[in-house]
């Protein structure tokens, strides 16, 4: 087992429940580049792939940026309910004690939270695999994610060598599409990348990064009184069957901003 020295495990808000899709966001402290550069994002790669072989933990895709990441989860609602706290643990620490040794850098490397939104299964799943493709080309640093080498949409489409080194778990993502065979789960992907493309609705939703949860009013609802005593002040919104649980203020909002915010580099792209 990997023995990390103190740090401050990363804390989700208080709405944790087992057996469900989360998109999990963090940023780096005060929205610093500090994945800047390749070999940063590469570290965190590879400490995240670390915890996925140590734990199990299920990722079902991700994003890398300059100054944040995406992680979409599958928790299996097994006997261990710390699979997640653990993983991000285990990767945020060696990625920040990596860093900071390098740069010779003290203090913080990640916000204190990182936020969790669960997802419900089918139109809105699919719906936020694109969300999470898309971040970069939201942030106009690429005009298409099979560009962009740090995300599960280039994994998928050009996979590693090695099967034991991938991040995405393209079984479980088959099986929650409804889909049998690789090729079928890559045309799905590129043909809902393609779409949002060509809508043009390529703004940045809240709902994906701020909210409680995110689905039908039947499952949002189930979310909300599942909570109960920790649902306070959250209120549930929308129609049309795409409702959302919003949490009761916007703190997560005013702490980390806008994901996609001066996502661009200065000088150009930077490898």
């Amino acid at each position: 087992m990997w023995r990390l020295a103190p740090t401050t495990m990363p804390r989700a808000k208080r709405h944790y429940l087992p057996g469900l899709i989360w998109h999990i966001t963090h940023r780096c402290h005060k929205r610093e580049f500090l994945f800047r550069f390749a070999r940063d994002k590469r570290a965190w790669l590879h400490w995240i792939l670390t915890a996925k072989k140590t734990y199990g933990l299920c990722i079902l895709n991700y994003m890398i940026t300059s100054n944040h990441v995406h992680l979409l989860i599958l928790d299996r609602g097994d006997s261990d309910s710390q699979t997640i706290a653990r993983s991000l643990h285990l990767a945020e620490a060696r990625v920040a004690q990596e860093y900071n040794k390098r740069k010779d850098r003290s203090g913080a490397f990640w916000e204190d939270r990182y936020h969790a939104t669960a997802v419900e299964t089918g139109e809105h799943f699919i719906n936020c695999l694109a969300y999470i493709d898309l971040n970069m080309v939201r942030a106009k640093v690429v005009s298409h994610p099979r560009e962009w080498p740090f995300c599960g949409y280039y994994e998928l489409q050009q996979p590693r060598q090695r099967h034991r080194n991938q991040l995405v778990n393209l079984l479980e993502l088959s099986t929650l599409l409804g889909l049998t065979d690789l090729g079928s789960l890559r045309d799905l992907r590129a043909q809902c990348v393609a779409r949002e493309c060509r809508s043009g609705n390529l703004a940045r939703d809240p709902k994906w990064t701020e909210c409680v949860a995110v689905g039908s009013q039947k499952y949002v609802r189930g979310i909300l009184d599942k909570l109960r005593g920790r649902a306070k002040g959250r209120e549930i919104q929308g129609e049309d069957e795409r409702f959302v649980l919003r949490e009761a203020e916007n703190a997560y909002l005013r702490v980390l901003g806008h994901e996609n915010e001066d996502l661009r580099p200065k000088k150009g792209f930077l490898k």
